[in-house]
């Protein structure tokens, strides 16, 4: 069975379309068409339902097309490997993370990376931990950072490191806040001096990370913890923004670590520790089923060697 058709199968399949397919391919629709009946009729099975206006996968077809990925996988990852077994470290690699996580961890770690191997090309890829864990399991993203739980079974872990998270709050005494915490807002060291329980925050503005970002399901099951859901007061996508927020006395967030290293200076924000010391885990995460390029274990090795945070 020649290869072609499985790459024909799987982009009619990607774009519901013989036309789109054939454009993207670059043959003729005719042409296409006549390439899948004709593998059609060597299986003895309808792939496609012609439907006005969009083609579906029969049963029959949802199979062949994931049978014909992981075959098309198979083959890249072949000729990956055995390219690198020749020529080494070199080409693209293609790194995923959350802008929180990779504003402090990725720019140390690139710059030793990029004067070991000058030949590789790398691409940051900023999503949602949810956008990144599904290009990571599909193989479009060759390795990324994110905090676990990691949930996915395509996917494989590496422990990166531990840290402990802190709640962040306005130095200027705001109406909302707790008399408790009125009391001590104003210390010189809120993050050395103090530890009071999550609970005790139960009924202030909360500032989450939006829907799809792992650091925001971290912070509910803190929240959980404590026996409260969170009153939220505002979403964002950045961990700055949500500071920034905190700063102008709108509420109050969380942060892991490496964020109050960069920020504990800060002339209007306080960080104090909580009570029941909570943690947020980062890890490497890969397609455990798809070859682990050399560029992506150096990645990792220079990690392990360097002390990066």
């Amino acid at each position: 069975m020649d290869m072609r058709l499985f790459e024909y199968a799987l982009e009619i399949y990607k774009t519901k379309s013989f036309t789109k397919a054939a454009s993207h391919l670059h043959i003729a629709q005719p042409s296409l068409s006549k390439q899948i009946a004709k593998l059609e009729q060597e299986l003895g099975v309808y792939l496609f339902d012609r439907k006005s206006g969009s083609v579906e996968p029969t049963p029959d077809g949802l199979c062949f097309v994931k049978q014909a990925e992981k075959i098309l996988h198979m083959r890249e990852d072949l000729r990956r490997e055995i390219l690198e077994r020749k020529e080494g470290i070199r080409g693209e690699l293609k790194i995923g993370s959350t802008a929180i996580t990779g504003g402090h961890i990725l720019p140390p770690l690139l710059k030793i990376y990029q004067e070991q191997f000058q030949n590789v090309s790398i691409q940051l890829v900023e999503e949602s931990t949810e956008t990144l864990i599904d290009l990571t399991a599909r193989g479009l993203v060759d390795i990324s950072i994110l905090s676990l739980p990691i949930e996915d079974s395509r996917l494989t872990t590496k422990l990166m490191l531990t840290e402990p998270l802190y709640l962040v709050l306005s130095k200027e005494l705001k109406q909302w806040m707790p008399e408790k915490l009125k009391q001590i807002v104003s210390s010189t060291n809120l993050i050395e001096q103090n530890a009071l329980p999550i609970e005790d925050f139960s009924n202030c503005p909360f500032i989450l990370l939006k829907q799809g970002y792992g650091f925001r399901r971290t912070v509910l099951k803190l929240c959980a913890r404590g026996k409260f859901e969170p009153q939220i007061a505002y979403e964002t996508s950045s961990i700055e923004t949500a500071q920034s927020l905190v700063a102008h006395g709108l509420g109050l967030t969380i942060v892991p670590e490496m964020i109050v290293h960069r920020s504990a200076y800060h002339p209007t924000l306080a960080y104090m520790k909580l009570d029941s010391n909570p943690t947020r885990t980062l890890v490497f995460t890969y397609n455990k089923e798809r070859y682990l390029s050399m560029n992506a274990k150096a990645l990792i090795e220079i990690y392990e060697n360097q002390s990066l945070i």
